[in-house]
């Protein structure tokens, strides 16, 4: 095949997964935004304190529900292990599930992988959190996390609340706001009007908030902030997949997994330790990793090594390097060792819980099963939804702005 042929082959399956989990994608964001809108971080760090199964689940279901980015769940586990919530709450439970247990990422897999991905999932996923508590409480000393503590209190200067930047208070480009906490800082006037909105909402009851048009538009505002944390990596993760999938050849992944050696332990660890090494390297964002995993799956790599594969992406370098930044280089190899093992570990043993269970499909078998035109459904209604969103998050803001103004002059 020559270049154009590959590189048009590979856009044109890349395009084919973007149009099969476009609705899904929607959908997943829009539950995310809802989310966002009703729980902050503060009322979710007063209830993460301890260390207990409590505080392992909430720590858990908070994460799942709110969606994120990588690299946001990471910010938004920093500030809550700043706050005062538990390692185990935040760093292991919060963290993990805000990447890989949440809607989007399970719609998607589903779509393109099957409902056994799906499920195999959510309880290797619940496995891991389970074992990085276990390695939290066990095996790190208190005194650890205490200092990776100070650390983060240290090297954090004011950020803006809003988005996270780091700003100047002494700039004069700073915009200021005095709240009852003191005063904030902030980068911008849109920033610190998006805060001041959110701090209104999260003031009001949530039934308040559902039953008033600032609450949709905030709802709407969250819910296309995913995107905009995540449609790069979305993106790149369905090109990088597509152009892979058509550009190497099936012999090549042949032997990296150990094709011929199927159904031996060695090849399952070994497909486990590849998969969490693949992902690192090669890491686009939880759910921008799905189309790669159909990639590996199709062509070879053991069931738990496609579950290994996609819990890796809270490891990769820049990842790892915000770690040793937030809190010091010790935390940072703790928290690589721990989740690249504890992803070993899971893949396998969700590969042996399934295989003995009868739930992993014939080798490279992929996708979910639905009605043949739901795709086109779905899709046309989930495009009027997020148009929707956009209207009532940005259109609808700069109507209400104009109409301020009018009565200003």
């Amino acid at each position: 095949m020559t270049v154009v042929g590959t590189l048009t082959e590979g856009i044109r399956f890349a395009a084919e997964m973007g149009w099969e989990t476009w609705w899904a994608l929607v959908l997943g964001f829009t539950i995310a935004g809802a989310v966002e809108t009703f729980v902050s971080e503060e009322r979710m760090s007063a209830v993460l304190g301890g260390s207990g199964w409590r505080e392992l689940g909430l720590g858990t279901l908070f994460g799942a529900a709110s969606s994120s980015c990588s690299f946001g769940a990471v910010a938004t586990t920093k500030s809550l292990f700043k706050k005062g919530a538990s390692p185990i709450a935040s760093l292991a439970a919060f963290q993990f599930a805000s990447t890989n247990l949440v809607i989007e990422l399970g719609l998607v897999m589903w779509i393109l992988l099957g409902w056994e991905f799906v499920l195999a999932d959510y309880v290797a996923g619940l496995l891991l959190i389970g074992l990085l508590a276990l390695t939290f409480e066990s095996v790190v000393p208190d005194a650890w996390f205490d200092r990776a503590r100070e650390h983060l209190h240290a090297s954090e200067g004011v950020r803006d609340p809003s988005c996270g930047m780091e700003v100047d208070p002494t700039d004069d480009d700073t915009v200021t706001l005095e709240t009852e906490r003191g005063r904030e800082y902030f980068c911008s006037e849109s920033c610190k009007a998006a805060y001041a909105e959110s701090r209104r909402q999260f003031d009001a009851t949530w039934r308040d908030r559902l039953l008033t048009r600032d609450g949709w538009r905030l709802a709407s505002k969250n819910a296309l902030g995913e995107w905009g944390m995540l449609w790069t990596d979305i993106v790149a993760g369905f090109l990088i997949a597509g152009l892979i999938g058509a550009a190497v050849p099936r012999a090549w992944w042949t032997t990296l997994f150990g094709v011929g050696a199927e159904g031996t332990l060695t090849w399952v660890v070994a497909s486990a330790v590849v998969g969490v090494a693949v992902g690192v390297i090669t890491f686009v964002c939880s759910v921008g990793n799905v189309p790669f995993a159909l990639i590996l799956w199709s062509n070879g790599i053991a069931f738990g090594g496609v579950m290994s594969f996609i819990f890796a992406d809270l490891i990769v370098p820049t990842i790892v390097d915000a770690y040793r930044r937030y809190y010091g280089l010790r935390m940072a190899a703790v928290l690589f060792v721990s989740i690249f093992v504890t992803a070993v570990v899971s893949g396998v043993a969700i590969h042996y819980i399934w295989a003995g269970a009868g739930l992993i499909p014939p080798a490279g078998e992929a996708g979910g099963t639905a009605p043949g035109d739901y795709t086109t459904y779905l899709n046309t209604a989930f495009t009027l939804i997020f148009l929707g969103q956009v209207y009532v998050g940005y259109v609808s803001d700069v109507d209400v702005e104009a109409v301020d103004e009018g009565h200003t002059h």
